[in-house]
């Protein structure tokens, strides 16, 4: 009987060893996914993002607001364009 209970004690130990390891392999597992978690948040939403966004928006504002003083320009000189080209003479047109 006595060796029947040494079986029994030795199959809990290593039971409770194997869940042990089970729950060390599901934390690490857990950690590795929520650190990969963090380093692609913090690629995606990150100061260094933020910053490049930010600067690509006022870029964006800033060529927005050339490219309506240039067409303004441009009108301005066509108009001037055509009125200079009614004060030639008719006789160079061809």
């Amino acid at each position: 009987m006595s060796e029947i209970l040494k079986e029994y004690d030795k199959s809990q130990k290593a039971k409770k060893s194997y869940s042990f390891m089970q729950i060390l392999r599901y934390v690490g597992i857990v950690a590795c996914v929520v650190g990969f978690g963090i380093y692609v948040g913090n690629m995606m939403f990150g100061k260094r993002s933020l910053d490049v966004m930010l600067s690509l928006q006022s870029k964006k504002e800033r060529l927005s607001e050339d490219v309506e003083y240039l067409k303004k320009q441009n009108a301005m000189l066509l108009k001037e364009y055509f009125e200079l080209k009614e004060l030639e003479p008719e006789n160079n047109k061809k």
